[in-house]
């Protein structure tokens, strides 16, 4: 990214979006950024920590509506899409508002963007959308065929698409450690399945990996950040040692191990030193010299899963995290 370019995130109020937006404002100093959402609540309070940034800018919208959307991107250069109904249980008992926003809303977004000549923009996946067993992974994976495939459009209007792929955010609205967090004032906190795994990353990482997507993307690439993978139950621990951990049975949808390369990927698959990017197989772009670089093919049959990863978070740097997570939280 340049410095005085425009940028504009789609469901820009999140946690993903209250740490992109300083971030970014910092280190690329873009003429203007534009927050995209539809809560008018969280906007307002996001608001008061900008207040005397002129750059910062907020308009009410949904990613459901194409002719907003299209309007918004009036002279935008860069586009972060955020936006996306996420929780597990809530997409499997709500299907259809789940496919209006993750899928139709991706559509309108191509089409607004390539409509709009941006130049780039990147997707936000999730581990979900490799080999999904759940609704909200089968529509970010539906999601990421859309803004791959777009690419074939944007040769002609000049407009680039790639995804980024991350597991659990630590921190973020609706992941476990706030929820544990939560449930440690009570004593107990409640454990799915004993067995479970997850990819540890933190927002900062997150913001990174987006990053280095938008400034080394050709256009159709997916980005998976190589992070560490902790146990559900040393998850617990390193939230209180003193509660109980009480099994539940696992939810609706819910996967026990995170994955976030499967095998049927290896052939189009290439490593780099902090990540891998899964390249497109459409035309055989995953061939293209410039869209490896000077990455090297991973092994054939080759998954990124989280209970078969390499490295491993120790509990005692988790629990230092939280340390720093809670008292920042109070501050």
């Amino acid at each position: 990214m340049k410095e005085g370019s425009t940028l504009l995130i789609t469901g820009g109020t999140g946690s993903f979006g209250n740490v992109f937006v300083p971030l970014t404002l910092k280190k690329y100093q873009p003429k203007y950024l534009i927050i995209y959402s539809r809560d008018e609540m969280k906007q307002w309070e996001m608001a008061k920590r900008f207040e005397d940034d002129k750059r910062v800018r907020f308009i009410i919208g949904d990613v459901r509506d194409a002719d907003r959307l299209r309007r918004s991107l009036v002279n935008i250069d860069y586009v972060v899409h955020a936006a996306a109904t996420k929780i597990v249980p809530t997409a499997e008992y709500n299907p259809i508002e789940c496919i209006k926003t993750n899928i139709n809303g991706a559509t309108n977004l191509i089409e607004a963007c390539l409509d709009q000549g941006v130049k780039k923009v990147v997707a936000l996946s999730t581990d979900k959308a490799s080999n999904p067993i759940n609704l909200y992974g089968a529509t970010k994976l539906a999601s990421d065929k859309l803004f791959i495939a777009a690419n074939l459009l944007g040769i002609i209007q000049k407009t680039k698409f790639s995804v980024v792929r991350y597991g659990n955010v630590m921190g973020s609205r609706g992941s476990v450690i706030p929820f544990f967090i939560e449930q440690a004032e009570q004593g107990t906190l409640t454990i799915t399945d004993p067995k479970m795994t997850r990819f540890m990353i933190t927002l900062e990482q997150g913001v990174d990996m987006v990053w280095q997507a938008l400034n080394d993307m050709e256009g159709g690439e997916i980005y998976v950040k190589k992070i560490p993978s902790m146990n559900i139950c040393n998850i617990a621990k390193a939230v209180s040692t003193d509660a109980e951990q009480k099994i539940i049975g696992i939810r609706a949808g819910e996967k026990v191990h995170e994955q976030m390369i499967g095998a049927e990927d290896s052939a189009y698959t290439f490593e780099y030193k902090d990540y891998y990017k899964i390249l497109p197989v459409l035309n055989d772009l995953y061939k293209e010299q410039k869209l490896i670089k000077d990455g090297k093919p991973v092994a054939d049959g080759f998954c990124y899963a989280s209970d078969t990863n390499s490295e491993w978070m120790e509990v005692s740097y988790l629990k230092e995290w939280i340390h720093n997570y809670t008292k920042s939280r109070q501050s």
